[in-house]
């Protein structure tokens, strides 16, 4: 993952999504070869010179001020997310970020493992920024045997969406589901671009998977907080569940992520939650609740 072609392809997707009207400015005149706003369209809306902007959509972002980046968001119609992407992109191409020392690897703390044991009515696991499921209550891992039984260690949600066959069945609104790890997936790169697990990570799915590379292309990002989720369980059947995530993630530590999915009270799927749980207590392990292995 290269910072500076993240860059500029980001700006420039970002760019060619939005038409004149959008953004306030005059529809008419010149026909044009590519759609979306041209650059110095951009930095008009920007306050900026065009050859200072086109400068940056080259990827030289190192230096360049808060204030600015804050215009250039606003110009692009940023949502929370697209801008977060932004400013991590741009820390990351400074000279301080680029000889940073490494983190060390995430490790999901004791007190998490024990809120996990005590949930029994909610599937709750934690992942890192790769999407590798690091620690799971008995629920969870029966939500997810599918992906569990997979193969390798840990389990990763991404390789398991792009990579098995069994996927499509599993997840009803796969286009969906697929577009949201990838841009998850393309929100940790920009946060932590050096990650080299992450870039294998990427590189395998980009080299296997014709539908995450073109996901990948987009540039797409998002922060995942909070909505909802169907699944096709193997065992009961239809699921759609309630979710909610939160950040766990320690200043000298990688991310972590508590995701927490319930069902709504009397629906068809706290039935087959509940139905999930009697199966997950006879026929997982009893270390199933514990840290998944790496």
């Amino acid at each position: 993952m290269n910072n500076r072609s993240d860059i500029r392809d980001f700006l420039a997707t970002r760019r060619a999504r939005l038409t004149p009207g959008q953004v306030g400015l005059p529809t008419g005149g010149s026909r044009r070869r590519v759609p979306g706003l041209r650059r110095e369209e951009v930095a008009v809306l920007a306050g900026v010179s065009t050859e200072w902007y086109t400068r940056l959509e080259k990827g030289h972002i190192s230096g360049v001020s808060d204030e600015v980046l804050e215009a250039v968001a606003r110009a692009l119609q940023l949502d929370g997310a697209e801008r977060v992407y932004l400013f991590e992109l741009a820390r990351a191409a400074r000279p301080a970020a680029r000889t940073a020392p490494r983190r060390r690897r995430s490790e999901v703390p004791p007190r998490v493992l024990w809120m996990l044991d005590s949930m029994t009515g909610s599937a709750a696991f934690v992942c890192n920024g790769r999407l590798d499921i690091l620690a799971a209550n008995a629920l969870a891992r029966a939500l997810y045997s599918p992906v569990f039984t997979g193969g390798g260690a840990p389990a990763n949600i991404a390789r398991y969406q792009f990579l098995d066959p069994g996927a499509h069945d599993y997840y009803p609104d796969w286009d969906g589901a697929a577009d949201v790890t990838v841009a998850l997936l393309r929100t940790e790169a920009g946060r932590d671009p050096h990650n080299q697990e992450l870039r294998h990570l990427v590189g395998d799915l980009s080299t296997l998977s014709e539908e995450f590379r073109a996901r990948w292309a987009t540039h797409n990002v998002r922060i995942h907080t909070a909505g909802t989720k169907q699944f096709n369980h193997p065992v009961v059947g239809p699921l759609k569940l309630a979710y909610h995530s939160v950040d766990l993630s320690a200043d000298d530590a990688g991310p972590l992520a508590l995701t927490i999915y319930t069902a709504e009270p009397g629906s068809g799927s706290e039935d087959r939650l509940r139905l999930l749980a009697s199966w997950a207590a006879t026929h997982q392990p009893e270390q199933a609740r514990t840290e998944a292995p790496r």
